[in-house]
């Protein structure tokens, strides 16, 4: 009995053991089998997660590029922002960080939450942008509490900063963050989510030189994503700085001249095309793209009856008024219609079928030739030139002056203008042409349309003796140390179809227009500088003879759009300006003084000077 429970015993001891044993030998194989699990199959993705827990690459922004004017004045630099982000990775408990956030940032918790949420999609570890440039009083609060807000980081980024508020804002354009379609698109290769491009301008015409190139660096950092050390850096590029061939002076003057109107002013040097002044009025302040615009501002900006946001000088399309006559002068003299000895007798008015054309001068002109209808802009005399021109023979000469068409200036949405032929109207209305109709076109009324670029062009091409410029707004680009890697070309893009005698002719009449006894800008005149120019007045409604006339009585939106287009000096002309003044009435008395005073300034003060002229 004693050896039977020994036995016993014995065999329990045995099981219990291999028991034991079993259970010992499958955990090794679960062991074994997360093992390898966890090292070979899945080793590559827990290995990258290990390296992400502590080891991160962080993004670089590079300094974008300066901004010059043509002497090296300052335009637009940069500053420093500091924007605010968050890992979601680190950053648990998600709800009581956000929270926190929200009361040191002044941002609702929904809406620091919706930009969580949009960022859906995204690697935990990677940062979600939720408000850029938060102001020294933010940064010093979260710095402050930095220990009770895991995951959130604050970058210190170069930001845009226009230093002269509003002026050149057209010209030198903005910044703005890129969209999801501009990501996509393929333009923008170096960019992300949250970055700022050009979107308007120069800044936007020269994107690729500005931008530089981003850098990087290899950080650790603890659990609660704090940065520990850097352990590599690759350091970014600066962006290349560009030189303008504004000159900042004029440009300044320009607009202090057009406020409190709305219109557009073009100065550009008649030999080369490149631009000394562009400026539209009203204008904005660029800075509020960068700084983050709200809807409010935004809503004035685009709902404005002024336009603050389309730059005038070229998209602004205007009937060029007595302006035109340049080209219509030019026009009968090389078809033969007019020679320089060709007198008509303008009585004030000029009969053409059943209808009464009026002269803007009730009492007439008396007997004019080219000169001196020029000079007084005798309307009588240029609707019987154009008259026997005809509308499409006075199309080809507009045309070739440039106008119907873009410039070819590196600025985006530039307005192409109208140049009126008979196939024209009955292409888009159905209707023939009606001959009076050419009279009207040959005054610069009627279906013309220009831009204050194109005129400025215009009146370049005729003081410079024919040639055609493109017009140019870059000077140089040049990278941070100093070497020049482009530098804007000058380029004639045609012809004036006029010979030397006639340009002579028409020379001739636009200095009388200024300094003859009787011309339409003796106003104009500046002591020691001979100037020569054209005024003109655009109608934009036509008065018929029994309606009211007084100017006085015509509402402010209904009075005529005030030219002056001209160039200095006479003989051997450096700058040339297109003055448009809306609902400016006369161009003499509105356009015309503002082109003297820039000419004034440009041709009479030293670089450097501080002279600016109040508007009279």
């Amino acid at each position: 009995m004693a050896e039977y429970l020994k036995s016993a015993d014995s065999d329990w001891y045995r099981l219990r053991l291999i028991g034991a044993i079993l259970c010992v030998m499958v955990a090794f194989v679960v062991l074994f089998l997360r093992l390898f699990y966890l090292q070979v199959i899945n080793g590559e993705e827990l290995r990258r997660l290990s390296e992400n827990n502590c080891i991160r690459l962080q993004s670089i922004d590079p300094p974008r590029g300066l901004v010059f004017d043509r002497n090296g004045k300052l335009l637009v630099d940069n500053r420093a922002s500091f924007d605010l982000s968050i890992i979601l990775r680190d950053a648990k408990p998600i709800e009581d960080t956000v929270k926190k956030l929200s009361r040191y940032t002044k941002a609702s918790s929904e809406e620091i939450q919706s930009k969580i949420t949009r960022s859906k999609g995204t690697s935990n570890y990677k940062p979600v942008p939720l408000k850029q440039d938060i102001g020294r009083n933010v940064l010093a609060a979260i710095e402050v509490h930095k220990y009770d807000l895991p995951g959130v980081c604050i970058d210190v980024k170069p930001r845009r900063h226009y230093i002269n508020k509003r002026s050149a804002a057209h010209l030198i354009g903005y910044l703005s963050e890129i969209n999801p379609g501009e990501l996509k698109s393929g333009k923008y290769p170096d960019c992300k989510q949250g970055d700022f491009i050009g979107k308007f301008g120069a800044e936007k015409a020269y994107e690729q030189y500005l931008r530089g190139q981003r850098g990087g660096r290899q950080v650790e950092v603890n659990a609660t994503g704090q940065v520990v050390r850097i352990l590599n850096a690759v350091d970014t590029r600066p962006g290349f700085d560009i030189y303008l061939t504004i000159d900042q002076l004029l440009q300044k003057q320009a607009e202090e001249l057009l406020d409190g109107v709305a219109g557009a002013v073009v100065a550009m040097e008649p030999g080369t095309g490149r631009l000394l002044a562009m400026a539209s009025s009203p204008s904005f302040d660029q800075n509020d793209f960068v700084s983050g615009m709200s809807h409010e501002k935004w809503d004035a900006l685009i709902s404005n009856p002024l336009k603050p946001m389309s730059n005038k000088a070229v998209q602004g399309e205007y009937p060029p008024a007595s302006t035109f006559k340049i080209v219509t002068a030019i026009a009968g003299l090389e078809e033969g219609v007019i020679d320089e000895d060709t007198t008509i007798f303008c009585p004030g008015f000029y009969k053409f079928g059943n209808r009464v054309y009026q002269c803007w001068k009730k009492g007439g002109h008396g007997s004019v030739n080219v000169i001196s209808a020029l000079a007084e802009s005798c309307d009588c005399f240029f609707y019987q030139v154009g008259q026997k021109l005809g509308v499409d023979r006075l199309a080809w000469y507009a045309k070739a002056f440039g106008l119907g068409s873009p410039t070819g200036i590196n600025l985006d949405h530039e307005a192409p203008g109208l140049v009126p032929t008979a196939a024209w109207k009955k292409r888009h209305t159905g209707i023939s042409w009606q001959a009076g109709e050419t009279l009207s076109v040959a005054i610069g009324q009627g279906f013309n349309l220009v831009t204050p670029l194109q005129m400025a062009g215009l009146i370049s091409a005729v003081g410079n003796g024919g040639d055609r410029y493109r017009p140019l707004i870059l000077k140089k680009i040049v990278t941070s140390a100093g070497k020049v890697v482009r530098e804007g070309e000058t380029q004639v893009v045609g012809k004036l179809p006029a010979s030397p005698k006639t340009l002579e002719l028409v020379r001739k009449g636009l200095w009388e227009v200024v300094n003859g006894s009787k011309g339409t800008a003796r106003g104009v005149r500046v002591a020691g500088i001979d100037i020569s120019g054209k005024t003109g007045t655009a109608q934009i409604f036509s008065r018929k003879t029994d309606e009211v006339e007084r100017e006085e009585d015509i509402a402010a939106h209904l009075k005529s759009h005030a030219w002056f287009v001209a160039y200095a000096p006479s003989d051997d002309p450096v700058i040339a300006v297109a003055v448009m003044v809306e609902h400016g009435e006369h161009g003499s008395s509105t356009a015309g003084p503002i082109a003297r005073e820039l000419i004034r300034t440009y041709l009479n003060n030293e670089p450097g000077s501080k002279h600016i002229v109040s508007r009279q």
